[in-house]
């Protein structure tokens, strides 16, 4: 009988069950069957162990069955090992997953302390998830895009908080995967240029402890339970989130949005020693968990626990988990979270050529899809932004800092031109592409657009933390006035900065990532770590008003301009001579302007385009460089970008530059 596929796979007299436990002395498929409150279950002893595999075959078992795993083994926390057979336990490979944790208690594996105290031998079934038996993988529903990477603008977006209040989606498909794929979203994503959607977490996901205890859920998902099912929360009928996940992922192949899956293979949500057995912890922890000498959970994440990614076991899972996104539904490519982790076999050295990130580089189905890291971890020197290999694109937080700061009036000019030209310093020397740095201003993790440019500290209050969580180092301004204002100037500054940036990131070289709802003008009232938020304060509002219409105008109008020059989609570095850096004053960047802590103003001549921004706060002269004549194409202080005139420049007029602007010109070709 064969050992793998690992999962359960139905076929035409059964069920193939096969689950990898090195540490287990016995292991049980539990069948269950029944209604809540109300479940019964018939337990068969799988007999076969090949290879730290345990398998068998169950007649007459197919899809739709509830089950779970029971381990039998030794309970040694010291020494990581927790099986305890009272756990129902879901399979690491099931496709599908239903239920929720309704009582800790019961979820944990110990009583009164995770290690010294009892095993904990209360039945954990009825108050668990479980798995589901699935038919058949189906076959994508469309041909994938495969967009270029130098044509990509990804919008970063939550498949509940997108479309949870958009009034154009049925109230009953507000919030989930049909949601994203309404015609009328699909509409506007299109609108706006963008051509990737990644999605926060959408495999399933649980409430780690904490959470539960203070009544919260984890709104961003990074809580993973299992890696290849979708979350049954985003389906509109329980129990089709498979299908619906897979029309989603339809309705914007055909429109030639990429989709791009935010992935989690660092931890898991059962949490610290002290968290619950739902899964990974009860079948056998130390092949899927990097553990200190003491039987402990290292954590390198921040989360109370870290897969170990030097166990075969967690290489194995993680790549059979994102291959089978691709080959199931078709996804276009994955974003790491905590990608850091992942060159860190046992919690270690960060090492570009670990076992785990190379064998996603060269799989032979992954290596053919977007691969972006975010290059941190939880440890002293975990930020390893401009150290992957040469497979990996990465979230350029140098980026996103550089932009910010020069918006605000801090620093020169040396590192935001760095970044404008693609971050050659960061991924030029291993022979990556400028698509290799993804650019952006904001994400899911920190301030809105808006609240960047509207609150200089955190208001994290409603997370119940005391508002200790949340970075405290936004780099944010709020032009006189913390939080929503009633003055027309402090708003106009406000919005008309917004385009700068945003101009910023969309014409830098790499490749742009939005933040869903910028473009809207959407606010978290000040929570920069909304992460258990599922209410208001995250579900973008589409009642924006004129200011979210003349912004998406604004957004639309810049990413046709990008479309439509390969200059400003370059997928190679520039060399020596290529670029003109240009000083107010109508001459070149000399080599102590680059040190000028007073200088706010910069120009950027590339092909027949010249990039001027001025982040001051007055309106400066400005001599345009030779190359001219240059016809201006947009204008950060207008509304929509569109330039009060189109009139011809010559090389070396001097205009009127205005504070806190970016324009853009360009020299007609013949």
């Amino acid at each position: 009988m064969p050992v793998f596929p690992l999962g359960a796979h139905v076929d035409d007299a059964g069920t193939r069950f096969a689950v990898a436990s090195t540490s287990a002395d016995a292991v049980e498929v539990c069948l269950v069957d029944g209604e809540e409150g109300a479940l019964t279950e018939r337990r068969v002893e799988l007999t076969e162990r090949t290879f730290g595999v345990w398998h068998g075959h169950l007649p007459g078992v197919g899809p739709g069955q509830r089950y779970g795993y029971r381990v039998h083994g030794p309970y040694r926390p010291w020494q990581g090992l927790r099986a305890n057979p009272a756990k129902i336990l879901v399979d690491p490979y099931a496709r599908r997953i239903t239920g929720h944790v309704t009582d800790l208690d019961a979820a944990r594996g110990w009583v009164d302390d995770p290690m010294t105290g009892a095993l904990n031998e209360r039945d954990s079934l009825g108050h668990v998830p479980l798995s589901v038996v699935t038919g058949p993988d189906g076959l994508p529903a469309h041909p994938r895009p495969d967009v270029p990477w130098s044509e990509t603008v990804i919008s970063e977006l939550h498949v509940r908080g997108y479309t949870r209040c958009h009034p154009e989606v049925p109230p009953e498909h507000r919030g989930t995967y049909l949601g994203l794929a309404h015609p009328a979203v699909v509409a506007h994503l299109s609108r706006i240029g963008v051509t990737a959607v990644e999605l926060l977490p959408v495999t399933s996901i649980a409430d780690e402890p904490p959470l539960l205890e203070r009544g919260l859920p984890n709104y961003w998902g990074y809580a993973t339970l299992g890696f290849l099912a979708p979350h049954a929360g985003y389906a509109s009928v329980p129990g089709a989130e498979v299908e619906e996940f897979r029309t989603m992922v339809g309705a914007l192949h055909a429109a030639g949005i990429e989709v791009i899956l935010d992935i989690v293979p660092n931890h898991t949500a059962e949490g610290g020693v002290g968290g619950t057995t739902l899964s990974y912890r009860g079948l056998d922890a130390p092949a899927y968990y990097s553990l200190g000498g003491n039987g402990h959970d290292a954590d390198i994440t921040g989360t109370g626990n870290t897969l170990d990614a030097g166990s075969p076991t967690v290489i194995r899972l993680v790549c059979d988990a994102m291959r089978h996104w691709v080959t199931a539904f078709g996804v276009d490519g994955f974003r790491i979270d905590l990608a850091s982790v992942l060159g860190r076999p046992r919690s270690g050295a960060f090492d570009p050529h670990a076992p785990l990130l190379t064998a996603i580089a060269v799989d032979p189905v992954l290596s053919r899809v977007k691969l972006i890291a975010e290059p941190w971890d939880a440890t002293g020197e975990g930020y390893r932004v401009g150290g992957f290999g040469v497979a990996w694109s990465e979230w350029n937080g140098r980026f996103r800092d550089a932009v910010r700061d020069f918006w605000r009036g801090h620093g020169g000019i040396a590192e935001v031109a760095s970044r404008l030209s693609g971050s050659s310093d960061l991924y030029a020397g291993n022979g990556r592409r400028p698509w290799a740095s993804v650019n952006f201003v904001t994400a899911h993790d920190g301030f809105t657009l808006r609240d960047l440019l509207s609150y200089e500290r955190k208001h994290n209050e409603a997370n119940g933390e005391h508002n200790r969580d949340g970075t405290d180092d936004n780099r944010s301004q709020n032009f006189g006035v913390e939080g929503p204002t009633t003055s027309p100037v402090v708003a106009e500054r406000r919005l008309s900065a917004a385009r700068g940036m945003l101009a910023t990131m969309l014409l830098s070289t790499g490749t742009p990532m939005l933040l869903g709802g910028d473009e809207i003008w959407r606010t978290q009232g000040g929570n920069n770590n909304a992460y258990c938020q599922d209410n208001a304060i995250s579900w973008v509002d589409w009642d924006g008003g004129e200011a979210a219409e003349s912004l998406t105008a604004f957004v639309a109008r810049v990413t046709a301009i990008r479309r439509s020059s390969p200059a400003l989609h370059r997928d190679r570095f520039y060399r020596d001579g290529e670029v003109l850096w240009w000083h107010p004053a109508g001459r070149r960047l000399r080599g102590h302007d680059w040190h000028d802590g007073g200088l706010h103003s910069l120009g950027l001549l590339r092909g027949e385009w010249l990039l001027l921004l001025h982040s001051g706060p007055d309106a400066i002269p400005c001599t345009l460089p030779a190359g001219g004549p240059f016809v201006p194409e947009l204008d950060s202080t207008r509304p929509d970008g569109a330039p009060v005139s189109v009139r011809p420049l010559p090389a070396g007029t001097t205009i009127t530059q205005p504070a806190r602007s970016l324009l853009l010109l360009r020299a007609p070709t013949d």
